[in-house]
């Protein structure tokens, strides 16, 4: 099987893809889906990826979604891997002009990490910047010292 043509081989608005508009959620579902087959071919697919001539000491991954890349990072990298979930209450969400949709936000993409991962860090952001603040000040900080 071949891959799916590329966002700009259907004329796709690549950033337009990366927000939270309409014009993603048109897409969305299919972007899942051919997700999900390259995953289930190759769990590493998009993890290796992300990691391809990567040469800095430390780095960020950011917006993993399964269990899977967790998994695939604490393979790779052992104990220098730091798992952070940013999380916000259901109410600060629809605050934003999030929507729930049936079929993707029940779906592994948006819950898979949901349970099963003992996180090193829980960040909460629910619309406090200084408490936000605070809370990233902590994690960098941590990671310093591990330096």
């Amino acid at each position: 099987p071949t891959d799916p043509p590329s966002p700009q081989e259907h004329g796709l608005d690549f950033e337009r893809l990366l927000d939270a508009s309409a014009y993603k959620e048109k897409f969305r579902q299919d972007m899942i889906r051919w997700g999900e087959e390259k995953r289930r071919a190759d769990p590493g697919f998009f993890c290796r990826a992300a990691v391809k001539g990567a040469l800095q000491s430390v780095w960020v991954v950011s917006d993993t979604r399964r269990l899977s890349d967790v998994e695939w990072f604490r393979a790779a990298y052992g104990d220098v891997v730091q798992t952070v979930r940013v999380v916000a209450t259901e109410e600060t969400r629809k605050r934003r002009n999030w929507v729930f949709v049936t079929g993707v936000d029940d779906a592994e993409s948006e819950c898979g990490l949901d349970q099963g991962v003992a996180f090193d860090w829980v960040i909460t952001n629910d619309g406090d910047e200084v408490a936000l603040g605070e809370q990233l000040e902590l994690l960098v900080q941590s990671l310093h010292r591990s330096l």
